[in-house]
């Protein structure tokens, strides 16, 4: 085995990449030691001087702020994602989203891509009904991925654990949740229509230039990685080619 090199990733990858860096290192020999997160905050763990050999962004923003100012020496799209509802409520998504008594949970924008695809979310549903997304702006709640937001137990899925502990009615959040909420018979995963939906693109940003790292990279983008990202219920990069 190597000496382990440091990956920042986003923590809705955790899912994919416990499977995938496991194959990775069996397959390899090479040892990872992943540090999940809010991807914004994690840039701004990796501007600030720590050590980072790679950084798996759920959004591409980041990686490309770092590759335009030197820290990054090249950027790969990895995965796609969408938004999704889940609740303890009936409803369509509109529904859901339209009554003005349910808590609205979100992560947070700025620290949190989720957040940010979120608020983009709404934009794009004050053009379909008028005043529906500045309305939902007021009613929405971060309860996630900031710098003083909850902190989810180990193991808990945080969607999940928000409704029944009674901090939100409805959590606006990835879609890939969905395969891993499955055989929770309490939650409904309620999609939005794709029409109206935020596309949410993955990026990696390579730090260090190393062979290991590069091995890493073209992993995740092989059939292989792409086969376990997407049995995680992400899209791999060839769906939307």
């Amino acid at each position: 085995m190597t000496s382990p090199f440091t990956l920042f990733a986003a923590g809705s990858l955790r899912l994919a990449f416990t499977p995938l860096l496991a194959q990775f290192t069996q397959a390899t020999g090479i040892e990872v030691a992943v540090q999940y997160g809010p991807a914004g905050l994690l840039r701004e763990r990796i501007e600030a001087g720590e050590r980072c050999a790679l950084f798996a962004s759920a959004n591409r923003e980041h990686p490309q702020h770092l590759l335009a100012n030197g820290k990054a020496s090249q950027t790969h799209t990895f995965c796609w994602n969408q938004l999704a509802l889940t609740t303890l409520q009936d409803g369509d998504w509109m529904e859901l989203l339209s009554a003005p008594a349910l808590r609205i949970g979100t992560s947070t924008p700025g620290c949190d891509p989720s957040g940010d695809y979120t608020w983009a979310l709404f934009d794009e549903l004050d053009k379909y009904q008028p005043g529906l997304g500045h309305q939902l702006r007021e009613r929405a709640i971060p309860l996630v991925g900031g710098r003083d937001t909850l902190q989810i137990p180990a193991g808990e899925l945080a969607s999940a654990w928000i409704l029944r502990q009674g901090f939100a009615d409805v959590f606006i959040g990835y879609a890939h949740y969905a395969n891993a909420l499955m055989g929770q018979t309490d939650i409904r995963c309620v999609t939005i229509p794709a029409e109206h939906n935020i596309l949410c693109e993955y990026q990696l940003a390579t730090l260090e230039n190393s062979r290991e790292v590069n091995r890493l990279v073209d992993f995740i983008l092989s059939h292989e990685g792409q086969a376990i990202l997407a049995t995680a219920g992400f899209s791999p990069v060839t769906s939307q080619s």
